[in-house]
């Protein structure tokens, strides 16, 4: 009799991957898939459920009771009422915040008579407590080919923690906090901060703040501070102040490819601390903890300014509004500032500012004062301003939270990217005395992307892009850090200013599928090739980039891609970790049915 945990009571889910048909029992080049001979069978799964104390998931789709044999009306409501919401997603140990990566697999809005799929959700998850439980997941997927993937919370616009038959290391209840009054090491002395790969920044926030004590964090509270968002680089409000989240870490607990629990720092395994420090994440070993630098603070500086395009006297008014706010952006990173800003739906919020050690005032007068001044000049009234002088924790909690879920849209959404680097956005200071206003009829009457624009910096292509519907959001930030790092952070990221998000609307609708997958298309084809030539000189932060970006290597991990693929040759010679367009990665195929193979001749 098989055990609860691997059985679904109320669901029957039929795998899609059965119609590819089993792999051969001798077909070691691709891993299995459970309609394979060499799938484990219920007792090797229930052996290791066993042996990580019951803590094995199989994986019951979030959309399930839209679908029958188990519809239930009231739940598919529910379901489908929070599917743009990541706390549908967040607790879940399977579901994915990128919707694209499910493949309408038992989509919540798909009809109800539509079969309840796997497909590229993960087949098990372990929700695993220790080490320990980590590195029993690991022997187990390579003893029985089986595919691994890491999560946390499922904050990843690249599906990188999916995949079909996969088994997921799901750190999400690695909740452990310590603060660290005075961690001595030959690279740093000074207060730090212990956590578990599931602590979300929230979480790390609050438990330093009695301490006096920041430590720098993800804009949106609710994505873990050791996973992605370290191991990808991770910007925040604090980046000005402090670097980047990778130039942040001590050290890291870690399970490795061969199931062995390790420490790495700059003096133990540093060419794994190195990999990890920003070459990206679930690749090179499962994190399960890190430490961090923590930073003495006082009152914090902050402001936000609201402004309506219906507010200014005509378009090409609120365009100006926009070239000119970007080309004032080299003189906040001057004044030690950062500022995160958003423009959606003619609103165009510039905020929270941010500067440690400053004041409400201070921001009003002169880090934000030329703009406010500008806005004045230009006669938009802006419908909002706020300027305040709060503890970190409190500038948190109020301009992006409520902590620790906050209010950043981060599902339903499609991306592209591109870290600006700082000659870009000087040159709108020299353009900034130009008159745009014979290129009105163009912008009025163009409806695409790509011809008929007279645009030459990268603040009238946000303009024209906004204009025509496309979200714009950018973190204005020195990413460089104070004190001297060795990582694997792209070079290019050190000449940036502005992280850019620029994204359009996913429709959960079914009928919309094509046209969500054309609206990429155009993020791929035609946007971010704009957005390129304006930005020479710039990279791509792999954790907010087009997820069909050609050119990843170079974008992603620049001139450190070699040296990183060094590293992961050494710590997993076997590929056992795969993420997408992660280091190595063109070392497999992953097939329309999630089949993953080995590309032949690769290793």
């Amino acid at each position: 009799m098989r055990s609860p945990w691997a059985v679904t009571a109320l669901l029957t889910l039929t795998s899609t991957l059965a119609a590819a048909g089993p792999a051969s029992k001798h077909e070691r080049a691709c891993r299995c898939l459970p309609a394979d001979d060499c799938w484990p069978s219920s007792s090797s799964w229930d052996r290791l459920n066993k042996t990580i104390n019951g803590r094995l998931i199989a994986t019951v789709p979030v959309g399930a009771p839209c679908h029958d044999p188990n519809y239930d009306e009231e739940a598919c409501a529910a379901v489908r009422e929070s599917w743009m919401d990541p706390r549908l997603h967040l607790p879940s140990s399977s579901s994915v915040m990128a919707h694209f990566f499910a493949n309408q697999s038992c989509d919540a809005f798909t009809a109800r008579e539509q079969p309840c799929l796997l497909g590229n959700y993960v087949s098990y998850s372990a929700n695993v407590s220790t080490p320990e439980d980590v590195s029993a997941s690991l022997k187990f997927a390579k003893k029985k080919n089986i595919r691994v993937v890491v999560r946390n919370t499922g904050h990843d616009i690249y599906g990188r923690s999916t995949g079909a038959g996969a088994l997921s290391i799901w750190t999400h209840h690695l909740k452990s906090t310590e603060v660290i009054p005075k961690y001595e090491s030959r690279a740093y002395t000074g207060p730090a901060l212990r956590v578990g790969a599931g602590v979300i920044g929230a979480e790390a926030a609050q438990a330093v703040d009695p301490h006096g004590l920041a430590v720098v964090t993800g804009e949106c509270p609710s994505v873990g501070v050791a996973g992605g968002f370290t191991q990808g680089g991770g910007h925040s409000l604090l980046s000005t102040s402090y670097g980047l989240a990778a130039d942040q870490v001590l050290e890291y607990e870690v399970v490795t490819a061969d199931g062995r629990i390790r420490r790495a720092s700059p003096e133990e395994h540093p060419d794994l601390y190195w990999a990890l420090s920003g070459g990206g994440p679930g690749n090179f070993a499962v994190v399960t903890g890190m430490t961090v630098r923590a930073h003495p603070v006082g009152e914090v500086g902050g402001g936000v300014i609201l402004i309506q395009s219906k507010d200014a006297p005509s378009p090409e008014v609120f365009g100006e509004v926009v070239r000119r706010f970007h080309a004032l952006a080299p003189a906040i990173i001057d004044h030690g500032a950062s500022v995160v800003y958003s423009i959606s739906g003619g609103v165009f919020k510039v905020g929270p500012f941010t500067l440690v050690n400053s004041t409400g005032e201070y921001i009003r007068d002169t880090v934000a004062g030329p703009f406010l001044a500008a806005l004045e000049e230009l006669e938009v009234a802006p419908m909002t301003t706020v300027f305040t002088t709060l503890s970190f924790l409190d500038h948190y909690d109020r301009y992006l939270g409520p902590l620790p879920w906050g209010t950043l849209a981060t599902s339903g959404l499609q991306f592209g990217g591109r870290v600006v680097p700082r000659s870009a956005l000087e040159n709108e200071g020299n353009n900034n005395n130009n008159n745009n206003n014979n290129n009105n009829n163009n912008n009025n009457n163009n409806n695409n992307n790509n011809n008929n624009n007279n645009d030459t910096t990268i603040a009238d292509i946000i303009a024209d892009l906004v204009s025509q519907g496309t979200i714009a959001v950018g973190t204005i930030a020195s990413f460089k850090p104070p004190h001297r790092v060795s990582n694997a952070v792209n070079p290019g990221w050190r000449t940036g200013i502005m992280q850019l998000t620029l994204a359009t609307l996913w429709s959960p609708a079914p009928e919309d599928w094509e046209a969500n997958l054309a609206k990429q298309e155009v993020m791929t084809d035609e946007i971010m090739p704009r957005v390129k030539e304006a930005t020479p000189g710039g990279t791509t932060y792999m954790n907010e980039a087009d997820f069909r970006e050609p050119n990843w290597k170079e974008e992603f991990y620049g001139e450190y891609y070699e040296r990183l693929l060094k590293v992961k040759k050494r710590w997993d010679p076997e590929g056992l970790l795969y993420v997408y367009k992660g280091v190595g990665s063109d070392a497999w195929d992953v097939g329309g049915d999630g089949r993953m193979c080995r590309r032949r001749g690769r290793r």
